[in-house]
Formats: C-alpha cells, sequence, structure tokens
C-alpha cells in the first residue's frame, strides 16, 4: 500500500513494511567515497531525507530512473535533493534547495502495478555548491558539493537525553493522533538518538522550508531542539483540529444529519431506479417552463429545495408534493387565443338568449370593448334578477362569445373566509380558495369566472367571505393577488369576472361600489313561449333522443301552461312542467296508448293536474274595503291584496294591522290613517266613523312576510273605500309611497310588477309620476294590454281609483 505525500510527486515515501520479495544486498558493496566533483542529483517533490534514514521512494521520471540504475549498478552514491517546486517535472540546478543528502540507492524494482521503486539509504547531509560536470549520467542534474559535519553532543548530555525521550514521547503520541503519520515513528527504548532525530524529521508532515533548515544544521542537538519545537506545535495543531471537530459534531442541527441522510438516500434511490427524473427534478423543470423570472420563481424554487431534502416516505413530504403540484399547475402564463370577429361573438349571444334586449345590449358593448383592446381592465358585471331568467347562461355565452374558457365560482351559503382566500399550509387538510381552484381548472390566465349568487354569502365567526372578495373583485388589487395556500402572488387581472344575485340588499356596500349592477327583469308570456320554442323544448327531446317531431305542444297550451300552472318571472317552473309532459309522452308510449297530439289546452288538466293559478285572482274588487296591490320579491313581481273591514268599536276606534308585516308596512298603515283623519271632510267621511268603528288592515298569505313603503297608497285607498263604501274600479292595481302631506313617492321594481300585474288580468296600473322613466324604459311589448295612470298626490289616486 502505498503512502501518498501531501503533494503527490515522482519520487515519494513508500511506507515501510512493504513486501517485495527476497532481496539479496551486500551494504559493505555500498562504501564507496562520493566524487563531490560530479554528483548526479535525484531530485524529490515534497520528500526531504535526512542523513541515516532508510526509505524506500517511487521512481516516476525517466531521468530518476536512469540516475538510480546508475548507482545501483556502479554502487557509487549520488544525491537526493528536493526540489523547491513540486509541480515542476523537469528541475534544474537552480530549481533544487541548496542543501540535501548523498545517498545510496541499494535496489532499484519494478512493481506488478507497472510502477517503479527503489531501496535508499541516506548518508551524510551536504551543501550545493555549484554545477558538477554531468559524465556519471548524461543529461541528469549534477553538482558539486560539500560533505557538512555532523557534531554530535557530549556522551553525558543530560539536556540532549531528556530532549530524545520527549521527541520519542512526542513521534508517538502524533502518529495515534494523525492517521497520516507512519508507524515506524513509534520508536522503542533501543533506538540511537541519531535515528529517533532524522527519522522523525523526514516523516513529520511540516513545510519544507523549516525541515530545509533543520536539515542544514550540523549540531544533532540543535536539530533536536528545533524538532522538538515544531512536534510540540504539531501535537497543539493536531488538539486543536480535534476539538473542533468535536464541537462541530456535537452542534450539527438536526436538519444537518437529516441532509447528509438525505444524500445518501439519493444515492441509494439513484442505485435502484437509475436514470428516472426525481420528483424535485420534474418540479424544477415545471417551473423553469410555465414561472416567469421574479420574486415567485425563486420562492417556489426554494421549496423545490425543501421537498429534496425531505424522506419521500414522510407525510410532509406528500403536504410539499401537492402544494408544488398544484402552484405549478396553475396557468401562470398560459392564455386562451381571443376571438376577434365581434358580428360572431353578437350572434352568439343572440342566439343563446331570447329577448333581455338591455342587458345584451350593456354585454355586447362589453365584448366590443374587449375584443378591441383585449388587454383592457373590464368592469365586474353583476348581472342582478330573479330565479330562472338565465344569469348563470349568460356567463356561459359571454365565454363562448370570446373564445374563452368558462368556470363557475359556487358562493351560495359560504360562510367561511378561507373558502375564498384558501387555508394557511400549517393546517392539516388545507386547500386552495375558490378562485385559484377555478383558475387551475380553467387552465388559462384569462378565463370567464362566474361568481354564482354573491347575495347569499355569509358571515360568521370563521371571518367575512364578502370582504374577501373586495380584493379579488378590485381592478387595481387582484393583479396581485394572495391566496393563504399558494402563498405567492397571483395575476388575476386578465380575468373577466361575472357576478350574480337575485337581490342588492344583501351585497356589502363595499362590495356593491367595485361591480356595474346589470339588471336582469322576469319575462312576458309571450317571451316565455318564444323561449319555449327555440330552447326549452329542443333540449328535453334531445335528453329524451326524441325527434322534434314526436311531441307537439301548441303555443295556445304553452300560453295555458304559463297563465295557469306557472307564476315566476322566469322560466324554471316551465321547463319542469314541460319535462313533465314529456314524461307523460314516453309512458304513453312504452305503454302503447294515445297520447295526444298536439297537446292542446284542455290536455293539461289530465297530463298536469289542476291549474294551481287563476289569472283573475286581482280581479274581484267589487267589495268595498278590498284594492289590489303590487309587491317586489326575490323572485320577482307579486300581486298584494289589501282588505279592510270595520267593527263597532266599544269605547275608540283602533287600528289593527296583520298579515306578518314589518316596521315600515304598519308605520304606512299609521301614515294612511292619519291622512283619512286630516282629510275626511273632503272625502265624504263622518269623523264620528273614527271613534265608533275600530279599522282592520289585513294582507292574505300571512305565511309570508312582507315589509317595505309600497303599499302607501294602496292601503289609503282600501281604507277609503271601506269608510265611503264604494268600491275601486276592476281590474286595477297600484303602487307607491305616500307621506302624511298627502305626497305619493316613486318606488322600485316597476318591471317586476308590470309582468305581476299581467299574469293576473290587470289592466289599469296607478302609480307616481316619477316612476314614468321607469315605464318608458320598458320594451312596448310588455306595456301591450295594460294603462298606466300617473299621480302626484293621494287625491290624484282616489280619483283615478274610484
Amino acid at each position: 500500500m502505498k503512502k501518498k505525500a501531501d503533494n503527490t510527486g515522482e519520487a515519494e515515501p513508500l511506507a515501510p513494511g512493504i513486501s517485495m520479495g527476497p532481496i539479496s544486498i551486500d551494504v559493505k558493496d555500498f562504501n564507496k567515497e562520493p566524487d563531490m566533483s560530479d554528483l548526479p542529483v535525484l531530485p524529490t517533490r515534497n520528500l526531504m531525507l535526512f542523513p541515516g534514514v532508510h526509505l524506500s521512494i517511487g521512481l516516476g521520471r525517466e531521468m530518476s530512473r536512469k540516475v538510480a540504475e546508475y548507482s545501483e549498478s556502479t554502487h557509487n552514491p549520488v544525491a537526493i535533493v528536493c526540489q523547491l517546486h513540486p509541480q515542476m517535472e523537469t528541475p534544474a540546478m537552480e530549481d533544487l534547495y541548496e542543501c540535501g543528502v548523498v545517498a545510496d540507492i541499494f535496489k532499484v524494482l519494478e512493481m506488478p502495478d507497472g510502477s517503479v521503486n527503489a531501496l535508499v539509504r541516506a548518508r551524510s547531509h551536504f551543501a550545493i555548491t555549484g554545477p558538477g560536470s554531468g559524465k556519471a549520467v548524461p543529461g541528469a542534474i549534477s553538482v558539486t558539493g560539500k560533505i557538512l559535519p555532523e557534531i554530535m553532543p557530549e556522551a553525558d548530555d543530560k539536556e540532549f537525553e531528556a530532549m530524545i525521550d520527549n521527541i520519542r514521547t512526542l513521534a508517538r503520541k502524533t502518529s495515534k493522533k494523525d492517521p497520516d503519520m507512519p508507524g515506524i515513528l513509534n520508536f522503542d527504548d533501543n533506538s540511537s538518538a541519531e535515528d529517533v532525530v532524522n527519522v522523525t524529521a523526514t516523516n513529520i508532515p511540516l513545510p519544507l522550508d523549516r525541515k530545509q533548515t533543520m536539515l542544514m544544521l550540523t549540531e544533532l542537538k540543535a536539530r533536536a531542539e528545533m524538532l522538538m519545537t515544531a512536534l510540540e506545535q504539531y501535537e497543539q495543531m493536531l488538539d486543536v483540529r480535534r476539538d473542533v471537530m468535536e464541537r462541530a459534531r456535537h452542534g450539527m442541527e438536526e436538519n444537518q444529519r437529516n441532509a447528509f441522510l438525505q444524500m445518501q438516500m439519493d444515492t441509494i434511490r439513484d442505485e435502484l431506479y437509475g436514470d428516472e427524473t426525481s420528483d424535485a427534478d420534474s418540479f424544477a423543470a415545471r417551473l423553469t417552463a410555465c414561472v416567469p423570472e421574479g420574486d415567485v420563481r425563486k420562492t417556489l424554487g426554494k421549496e423545490i429545495e425543501k421537498l429534496r431534502r425531505l424522506n419521500p416516505q414522510s407525510p410532509d413530504y406528500a403536504v410539499q408534493f401537492a402544494y408544488l403540484d398544484l402552484v405549478l399547475g396553475l396557468p401562470w402564463q398560459e392564455s386562451s387565443a381571443l376571438s376577434t370577429d365581434f358580428a360572431k361573438a353578437e350572434n352568439t349571444l343572440n342566439n343563446d338568449h331570447y329577448g333581455l334586449e338591455k342587458v345584451k345590449e350593456r354585454i355586447i358593448e362589453q365584448l366590443a370593448v374587449l375584443i378591441d383592446k383585449p388587454d383592457v381592465k373590464a368592469p365586474i358585471l353583476c348581472l342582478v334578477g330573479p330565479p330562472g331568467v338565465g344569469k348563470t347562461s349568460i356567463g356561459v355565452s359571454i365565454a363562448s362569445a370570446l373564445g374563452r374558457k368558462y368556470q363557475r365560482v359556487a358562493l351560495g351559503g359560504v360562510h367561511d373566509e378561507a373558502e375564498i382566500r384558501g387555508h394557511r399550509r400549517t393546517y392539516i387538510g388545507a386547500m386552495p380558495g375558490r378562485i385559484i381552484d377555478a383558475m387551475r381548472r380553467a387552465g388559462t390566465n384569462n378565463p370567464v369566472l362566474l361568481l354564482d349568487e354573491i347575495d347569499k354569502l355569509g358571515q360568521d365567526i370563521k371571518g367575512d367571505p364578502s370582504s374577501a372578495l373586495l380584493e379579488v373583485l378590485d381592478p387595481e388589487q387582484n393583479c396581485h393577488f394572495h391566496d393563504n395556500y399558494v402563498d405567492v402572488d397571483f395575476d388575476l387581472s386578465k380575468v373577466l369576472f361575472v357576478a350574480t344575485a337575485n337581490t342588492l340588499q344583501t351585497v356589502s356596500r363595499p362590495l356593491l361600489d367595485r361591480i356595474e349592477v346589470v339588471e336582469i327583469p322576469g319575462y312576458v308570456p309571450q317571451e316565455k313561449l318564444e323561449i319555449a320554442r327555440r330552447h326549452l323544448l329542443p333540449r328535453l327531446l334531445k335528453e329524451q333522443g326524441w325527434r322534434k317531431d314526436r311531441l307537439k305542444i301548441s303555443d295556445e297550451a304553452i300560453l295555458a301552461i304559463i297563465d295557469n300552472y306557472t307564476s315566476e318571472s322566469g322560466v324554471r317552473q316551465l321547463e319542469k312542467l314541460l319535462a313533465k309532459i314529456l314524461r307523460k309522452a314516453v309512458l304513453a308510449k312504452l305503454r302503447k296508448a294515445k297520447f295526444p297530439k298536439p297537446v292542446e289546452p284542455e290536455h293539461l288538466k289530465e297530463l298536469l293536474g289542476t291549474a294551481p293559478y287563476r289569472r283573475d285572482k286581482a280581479a274581484d274588487t267589487s267589495v268595498p274595503g278590498v284594492v289590489t296591490g303590487l309587491a317586489w320579491t326575490q323572485v320577482g313581481g307579486e300581486i298584494l291584496l289589501v282588505e279592510v273591514s270595520l267593527s263597532p268599536a266599544k269605547t275608540e276606534g283602533k287600528l289593527t294591522v296583520t298579515g306578518n308585516l314589518g316596521d315600515v308596512m304598519k308605520e304606512s298603515a299609521t301614515i294612511a290613517l292619519e291622512w283619512i283623519k286630516a282629510h275626511a271632510a273632503s272625502l265624504g267621511i263622518d269623523n264620528d266613523l273614527f271613534y265608533t268603528r275600530n279599522i282592520h288592515v289585513h294582507f292574505p298569505e300571512g305565511a309570508v312576510p312582507k315589509d317595505g313603503p309600497s303599499a302607501g297608497i294602496t292601503m289609503v285607498t282600501a281604507m277609503v273605500s271601506a269608510l265611503t263604501g264604494k268600491s275601486v274600479k276592476p281590474h286595477l292595481a297600484m303602487t307607491g309611497e305616500t307621506t302624511l302631506r298627502g305626497q305619493v313617492l316613486p318606488v322600485g321594481g316597476i318591471r317586476e310588477k308590470l309582468l305581476a300585474a299581467k299574469r293576473a288580468g290587470v289592466t289599469d296600473i296607478i302609480i307616481c309620476e316619477d316612476n314614468r322613466r321607469d315605464v318608458e324604459d320598458i320594451p312596448a311589448d310588455y306595456l301591450e294590454g295594460v294603462t298606466f295612470h300617473y299621480v302626484r298626490t293621494l287625491d290624484d289616486v282616489l280619483k283615478e281609483a274610484f
């Protein structure tokens, strides 16, 4: 086994004990006096021999081998001198130290591995005085020199003996502490002082300049003193190194230990799976491909390195893997190619939806802006209307018209802020919010996201999700949307958000400020008929796999269903009833029974049962004290009947209001009575009636909560009708708020109330003059068959009503 020096060289020491086979050397043959005028030099790297040392050295250079073979064959000693620069291949005399040793080469040996070694005995040290003749070994370095004396101390020098004992002890201790020190330094007590000093000086790992200084000393005692100092310093250095290593070992943190173990596991995994790409490498490739340069890439790069350090069998690895898989699956740079065909976009919207002209006009305006400049920050549209009018399907049509991906985010009943912003990864089962999840499903960074039912967001101790939506729906902030799970900013500025709601009363004010409201009214019967013909029936027949001519329903039958079997602003119930007729047709086919073709109004009772609604339910106002009002609800407009009756009072008349009313309606009843009392004479009412009669105001359907000021003029008219005994005109309805001074104020929901009035067979409607502009915005088709009477005071109302 070869003993390497600090720097591998051409001539190196070989550890003693190497097996070289049987070697027979007659040392007496190697006693020639050296020729100091022509001394061939065998240069060494990092090896400085001292007098009296026997050593095996390796010969790597060809010229070194020639010098060694010359000495072996002629028994002439040669010079062994260390070169100044170990890396130099062909040194000259100037590249050698000035002091070396005269040595005999006993034997040159070729080893089994092809290397060449030489057995060397160093005689004495000498100083180079100049160049030699070079005749002995042509081409080799040749020097002239002067033998340096070796001055031994006095035989009874106790100080020197103590030095030798100390050197012997230090050499033994350092050879145990330093595994690189040769075992030859374990001297026994019989070793001579010269051997102890020179062998130790040859083998101790000291700088060559310091060894050269010791070699040039002629007094053995001085050399021993210098060596002892060097050994003590070297031992102290070994102790310091050992202490530092011990502290480092004890100070190693657990994650450092895990990192080391992970490296071993990576090596084992490479051996088991070969060139298969690891999860971390796969994520790193995806990171480079899909995430642009910046802080996000740096942060995710650190998360990937964290994955490398985790054990694949640990739960943390699965959590980290799921996180990186989701984040790198987000559409950081992927965008849909947008459609620029405006005519096609307009046709798509018109073909998908019938009616809703104002709504479609507003949406087409927005489509035009987006097609003309795709990177413009689009406003957040909020479609508000009763159920079943097509709010959700409009979002699908917008995405189709623009060529964008579409995703729906259902917000109804959401009451946890984390549903919007996601959970922090510290929680077990943490997930991203619904916005980020929708973006992941869309696969592009510019989809159409429909935020469905934002009016039904809840709020509890877990937070307010409507407040979390403020960041999502603000074009100035959503370019840096921060989801708690993703934990890096994500750009939502290219997303087209469309929200839907049935009412704005439950939408928070700050959220309402960030959206543009587009009201979607209900449909009139003729519009419902067209929707049923164009969309509902074809879709139901397609789902059943029937041809269009397999089931025929006349227009009169569909209108009868709309009038007598539904009471809604949308078409959802109408679709259910058409589906029921289709099921009856399928059943008749399987039973091989007859089925009407086409279905006419007279067949509806057999197919759908008794009609639950009557068109003339608001027409019976022949009884004094009964008046038809109009109300707005979340599902559209409704008819609101008001009944007033008088009963004898024992002491003083009082007002009673029933029908599950809110505080505003109760206050409206009080205002109505006080105005009537103040104007009793002009109305032809006897003042005694207010003291001798109790007035009872009732709103039927008491299970349904009612509130709002729009029934004010209706209650005034009903009370006057009861107190005067006069009936109002038939087929009349009214809506409006009143004041104590008898002024009529405008109210909302005129379109929905109009549709409810038409469904109930109302032909005349009394409303405030200020609501005229609302009526003018309604298409003429809706106004057909209804006459509006505009009023400003209660006197005008009563004049029109009676």
